[in-house]
């Protein structure tokens, strides 16, 4: 029996679920402003459905995606400031942006960078 969607989960029952052990729980606690279960009785940790998100977040950014301890809080601090624009995506525009959400020279230019990879990829694999 499992529960259901919207329940709140104890350590246990999350660590169990994402196969994080609990003391790497605690630890994300402690690195990440935004990760702040309920606490009850004890010091007895109760984990939110938006807390369940931000650790599977946390550890996909972590895990999965390779960032840094400091990487990841950047990437949550920016996605909470302005949850829209992750920052270094390609825009509408075709221009990246900067921490401070404005288009940035060094951006532009890795933008036609990869551009220009991109087509002689794609003239290599057409000739192919």
């Amino acid at each position: 029996m499992s529960k259901d969607q919207g329940a709140f989960r104890t350590i246990g029952e999350l660590s169990k679920e994402l196969g994080i052990k609990p003391h790497i729980l605690r630890y994300w606690e402690d690195q990440f402003a935004v990760l702040n279960p309920l606490k009850r009785a004890g010091a007895r940790r109760h984990y939110r459905p938006e807390d369940v998100e931000i650790v599977k977040t946390i550890n996909r950014l972590l895990n999965e995606e390779g960032y840094t301890i400091k990487g990841a809080r950047k990437f949550l601090a920016a996605r909470n400031k302005e949850p829209a624009i992750v920052l270094g995506a390609p825009q509408p525009d075709g221009a990246a942006l900067s921490s401070a959400g404005k288009p940035d020279e060094n951006d532009s230019l890795i933008v036609a960078e990869l551009k220009s990879i991109r087509d002689q990829l794609s003239e290599a694999l057409a000739a192919a």
